[in-house]
């Protein structure tokens, strides 16, 4: 389909009803351009479009909320550019779009472990909300970061643990949760440990967070998940053939 093509049929779903709803969910229907198109269709689209670095520009440019949130499908990771994902960053205005553009675009991008952090240290609401994203993704996945990385990424998770903003806020404790769910207990304790040091904190963002993760990594349903992964790890990495070189 072409930019036409697409714009047009996106026009042709709008739903108002679910316009009208969106407010409930923390997404402001007019500063978002929204057409309320409910986001498994949208996914059903992106499939029929061949993916492409040209179009996905055109879509997020046109400023339209499911056109924008359609970019990060149907755009090529391998030709994203730092430039590209400052402006994009730029644009974040809704916390679902932050979130998708994270998780179909960014996070596979080259530039993830990077942008994490420095999104982090931005005070733009959205920019910040998306480096927590990042890490949350990072965490949970355990891809395209080292081990030393993403545990780096605790200290910022601690430092910004007093934003009182919802959607940092959440973020942060999301990124919290993931990196302690993650592939080894190594993570899991490291996580847990941040979490205790901030369930002492004067700031009451920090304590949510803190008693929110906590709860939930204390869990032995979670312990038994992450000592699991590790040892199908260990599996898998006995059973490679050696190297006789």
């Amino acid at each position: 389909m072409t930019y036409t093509q697409i714009i047009a049929k996106l026009k042709s779903l709008e739903n108002k009803n679910n316009v009208a709803g969106m407010a409930r969910f923390g997404i402001d229907p007019k500063n978002a351009k929204a057409l309320g198109i409910p986001l498994p269709v949208l996914r059903a689209m992106a499939k029929t479009i061949t993916p492409d670095h040209v179009l996905a520009g055109k879509l997020w440019a046109s400023r339209i909320h499911e056109a924008k949130l359609l970019a990060g499908m149907v755009d090529e990771k391998d030709k994203v550019t730092e430039k590209q994902l400052e402006s994009m960053a730029l644009d974040f205005d809704t916390w679902d779009i932050t979130d998708q553009t994270c998780d179909n675009l960014i996070s596979d991008s080259k530039y993830a472990c990077e942008k994490a952090v420095e999104w982090a240290y931005r005070k733009e609401e959205f920019v910040r909300r998306a480096g927590f994203t990042l890490m949350a993704m990072i965490g949970w996945y355990g891809k395209g970061c080292s081990d030393k990385q993403i545990m780096a990424f605790l200290p910022v998770i601690e430092k910004y643990s007093t934003d009182e903003r919802n959607f940092v806020k959440k973020a942060v404790n999301w990124a919290l949760r993931n990196i302690g769910k993650g592939s080894t207990m190594a993570f899991h304790d490291a996580a847990l440990r941040s979490a205790r040091r901030l369930e002492k904190s004067d700031s009451k963002s920090a304590r949510w967070i803190a008693k929110d993760a906590i709860r939930e990594l204390v869990s032995p349903k979670i312990i038994k998940r992450i000592r699991e992964r590790e040892d199908r790890k260990a599996k898998l990495l006995s059973q490679k053939p050696k190297d006789k070189s």
